[in-house]
């Protein structure tokens, strides 16, 4: 009788512990678009790497990367995954924002992934034919977006010749079939979605032309908010930090976890390699973006580059 009480008691005390360690966890939602680049959250949160730090994480998916900086001001995301470029626009335009880890980092796989994808019945032989085209991006001053207008400027082509417009990433196909745009800025698994279904050929690889290895995203806070929550910070940082190896080196699970947050079949992302998870961001890695936003005068201000990453 001792025996069973004392087994009661203690499956009690475990249960009211494990209760209040879930009461006690810190909340928060972590923004991303419907790409690889924020698997390691995505992992942290499938593998309960969050929850062992103390943090209970919520992915919120995100249509347009451009939208990340205004949820996060307005608090319906505490972290969110905005490109390089999309961050630095928001701190150019005044939103006290700061970095508080890496997310993903351009490469030799993720560059080749990336393509301008255009419709049948649009011939695209060298940068100059898309000249008066109708081009889709994930957002307009967004990663996938400056980069193609860099290789439109390396290549001779004023992007002022081209019509820019938004069409998010799960839309994507749709838009190329209807003919509401003559390309779409996207990478794969969508490039080999849309090549699948034959809804056009790859009209360039210009990431792999321009071969960087910069920042692609990184998750960013308010700068309030990364003050006042100090320890929540550190906690997502070590979480990430934990989760961005199972990314670069389990495929199966990087692809579980992306098919699960994106909603596109496991059977396709599995044939796509993760963008490549690097959870530490220096300052330097962003001057680079600075250069080329400031070439495409996306950038009125002279940014602090040490201000732009929280210590």
């Amino acid at each position: 009788m001792r025996h069973r009480l004392t087994g009661a008691v203690v499956g009690s005390v475990l249960t009211a512990f494990a209760l209040t360690s879930a009461a006690l966890a810190e909340k928060i939602q972590i923004g991303c678009t419907a790409t690889s680049d924020c698997a390691s959250a995505m992992i942290a949160v499938d593998e309960g790497i969050f929850k062992k730090h103390g943090l209970d994480a919520e992915m919120v998916l995100i249509g347009i990367n451009s939208n990340i900086p205004a949820a996060i001001l307005s608090n319906s995301i505490q972290i969110g995954g905005p490109t390089s470029t999309v961050f630095l626009q928001a701190a150019d335009g005044g939103l006290d924002l700061v970095a508080v880890s890496g997310a993903s980092i351009m490469n030799k796989t993720s560059n080749d992934a990336i393509a301008a994808f255009v419709r049948n019945g649009i011939t695209i032989n060298s940068p100059q034919d898309f000249k008066g085209r109708k081009v889709g991006a994930p957002g307009i001053g967004a990663f996938l977006h400056v980069l193609f207008v860099k290789w439109l400027v390396e290549k001779g082509v004023d992007p002022k010749s081209v019509n820019f417009v938004e069409v998010t990433f799960p839309t994507m196909a749709d838009t190329i079939k209807s003919g509401g745009v003559d390309a779409v800025l996207t990478a794969e698994p969508f490039v080999m979605r849309m090549s699948n279904a034959n809804l056009g050929t790859v009209g360039a690889r210009y990431a792999a032309e321009l071969a960087r290895t910069e920042p692609i995203i990184f998750y960013a806070a308010s700068r309030e908010w990364a003050e006042k929550n100090p320890a929540t910070v550190k906690k997502f940082r070590a979480a990430i930090a934990e989760a961005a190896p199972i990314v670069n080196n389990d495929r199966d699970k990087a692809s579980a976890a992306i098919a699960k947050f994106t909603k596109q079949p496991l059977d396709l992302v599995k044939l796509t390699a993760p963008n490549q998870s690097e959870p530490v961001l220096k300052p330097e890695q962003l001057a680079w973006w600075i250069d080329v936003m400031s070439a495409q005068k996306m950038l009125q201000t002279k940014l602090d580059l040490k201000k732009l990453i929280l210590d």
